[in-house]
């Protein structure tokens, strides 16, 4: 076996978020008289956090600290209601996961998604999930691409970050992995292109979630 361990990032990675995230955000965007965005501009909008997020879709002019936090509050109710709606794991995603499960190795998500959420969405969408750990964005610790989150899901594994692999979908996930000294692994079918993860120096590139078992076992 080449990994003992395997990071899942979540949104993008293991579930297609991207219809109930746009909605939450456009419904956020709606109560405050602004102008809403395309569901496919969110591809790029999400990824770095909801403080990030909503400092992105607001209209620059109308940016403060306490529309940001207004606006977060919004998005949380919001997305409380509709967060399973359209979401669903990606074809191959739950085979893929009971394989590396199977071979003994150990799995664990990190998101930048908020903690409540990250856990909700997979207890939810893999009911039986092997996960050892399931981490969204928490206070006190950096969210990525620091990669602090990453080793300590490390740590906690009982793992060297050499017998692990980080798999995601974007450039803040190939920049997550790297700077933690862990292999990437960039995925196709996310919210990113292959020419982003190229660039961000991605070890290695998949197009369906059964190359990533054929990588680790």
């Amino acid at each position: 076996m080449k990994y003992q361990g395997v990071i899942f990032d979540l949104d993008g990675t293991l579930l297609d978020t991207l219809e109930d995230l746009a909605f939450a955000a456009n419904t956020t965007l709606a109560a405050f008289g602004f102008p809403q965005h395309q569901t496919a501009d969110y591809r790029y909008f999400v990824g770095e956090g909801l403080n990030i997020l909503m400092r992105r879709i607001i209209p620059p002019s109308a940016v403060s600290e306490e529309m940001v936090q207004n606006c977060m509050k919004k998005f949380s109710e919001v997305y409380k209601e509709c967060w399973n709606i359209h979401t669903a794991p990606y074809k191959g995603v739950p085979e893929m996961i009971a394989e590396l499960s199977a071979a003994g190795v150990k799995l664990a998500v990190l998101s930048n998604k908020p903690h409540a959420f990250t856990q909700i969405c997979v207890k939810s969408f893999f009911p039986d999930h092997p996960f050892l750990y399931v981490y969204g964005q928490r206070d006190g610790i950096a969210k990525k691409p620091d990669p602090a989150g990453a080793l300590e899901l490390a740590a906690n594994m009982g793992l060297s970050v050499d017998d692990i692999l980080y798999v995601g979908d974007t450039a803040t996930d190939m920049q997550t992995g790297n700077s933690a000294g862990m292999k990437t692994m960039g995925v196709e079918w996310g919210f990113r292109d292959r020419a982003e993860l190229e660039k961000n120096k991605a070890w290695k590139i998949a197009a369906a979630p059964a190359e990533i078992v054929s990588y680790v076992i």
